[in-house]
């Protein structure tokens, strides 16, 4: 599917919302029809285990096993070691190999690139790629970042987050001198939005202030919820542990803004296409 988007989700700053995200996103997009593969691209193994595979270092093959085949050279089968969920969205899970995976890509040819090579072979079977980033900038998070076409930044209502903003900003700036000069920033999604809305209204002010009307917020926010934290030890979404929630109706309007996005972009392309 040559229009897949390829999103990264991340944040260097940990508990923000980014793997649930990644999750209710996905499922939402499969349940709007999407071809869906979500990247586990954190040593934490959080996303694997939100989907409920909750021994991920008994895991045969992960990304780390992936990436390694790359650098080794071994002929690339895309459909190894993906793992297809019941909620219909498929999974390269990842587990702590890739934390000492991560020292070995120092010395790697190509070393950025390595994901992006993978990422270009399984596109083809997908609409959306999400690749759930670690809460570090290290040698991972920037071959995810050129790897993917665009970053959504998520963002815990209640904190004010200038000083990481701005190193993640630094982090894509660099992204873009090296190694992917298209890559976009979709937006910030404030998320553990509690009922004090004049807080969430105060972290928006003051990203705007900061990072000025050159990065949009998504208007969809993320409620605070007992039962969305919950749902990650179940093993499935938000969807299906309680779909008529506050939190499942912010994610399915978020998923609407995501999908208008997609479908700018593929206007832009068959454009771009008519005019060659």
């Amino acid at each position: 599917m040559s229009n897949c988007k390829v999103i990264a989700l991340t944040n260097q700053k940990g508990g923000v919302g980014k793997t649930t995200t990644a999750v209710n996103l996905g499922v939402s997009l499969v349940q709007q029809g999407k071809k869906v593969l979500l990247i586990d691209a954190d040593a934490q193994a959080n996303l694997t285990m939100a989907l409920g595979y909750n021994r991920p270092d008994d895991i045969p093959i992960t990304l780390s096993t992936v990436m390694q085949n790359i650098i080794d050279d071994k002929t690339l089968d895309a459909s190894q070691g993906i793992i297809h969920h019941r909620e219909g969205v498929d999974l390269l899970p990842s587990n702590i190999e890739l934390s000492g995976f991560e020292v070995r890509l120092i010395n790697a040819m190509s070393r950025e690139r390595v994901l992006k090579t993978y990422v270009n072979e399984v596109k083809k079977n997908y609409d959306y790629v999400l690749i759930d980033c670690m809460p570090s900038l290290g040698m991972i998070t920037f071959n995810a970042l050129t790897a993917a076409d665009s970053v959504i930044i998520p963002v815990q209502a209640q904190y004010l987050p200038a000083k990481g903003m701005t190193q993640l900003l630094g982090t894509i700036a660099k992204v873009r001198k090296h190694t992917n000069a298209d890559l976009k920033i979709d937006g910030i999604l404030l998320t553990l939005v509690d009922g004090r809305t004049n807080l969430a209204k105060s972290t928006v002010e003051a990203l705007r202030e900061n990072f000025g009307s050159h990065i949009r917020i998504y208007r969809s926010m993320i409620p605070a919820a007992v039962k969305a934290a919950e749902v990650s030890s179940k093993g499935t979404s938000i969807y299906t542990y309680e779909p008529n929630s506050p939190v499942s109706k912010a994610y399915a309007s978020f998923t609407k803004e995501v999908l208008a996005d997609g479908r700018q972009k593929e206007r832009l392309h068959a454009a771009h296409e008519h005019a060659r």
